[in-house]
């Protein structure tokens, strides 16, 4: 997520707003941008219910075994309309800020 903020102008450039999702605590989330210097919408979903709206939750996957989100990044349009999706099972696999925006710039043409 910090090459992501790294290269935030350029997806604000093409009209794109950043967010990430977890089901950890507001608090949590809070003290984590502050450390890491995240700029973007870091968004509580403390019951999961977005996550598993998008299909991404890991159960038991996290430290104590508790439920997870699943490394996932969307692009959903203006429309609400998911367009890109890049899912992965392994936490440390992710995607790299020119893989979306690359992927942006294909289907804004």
């Amino acid at each position: 997520m910090r090459s992501f903020q790294r290269r935030l102008a350029e997806f604000e450039s093409r009209g794109v707003h950043l967010a990430a999702i977890s089901v950890d605590s507001v608090d949590i989330n809070s003290g984590h941008c502050r450390k890491m210097g995240f700029s973007f919408p870091f968004l509580a979903d403390s019951n999961a219910e977005v996550i598993r709206r998008y299909d991404v939750l890991h159960p038991g996957a996290g430290p104590k075994h508790e439920d997870i989100a699943r490394p996932a990044e969307f692009y959903i349009d203006a429309g609400g309309i998911v367009q890109w999706v890049n899912l992965t099972e392994n936490i440390a696999v992710r995607a790299r800020p020119e893989q979306a925006l690359q992927a942006i710039d294909a289907l804004k043409r």
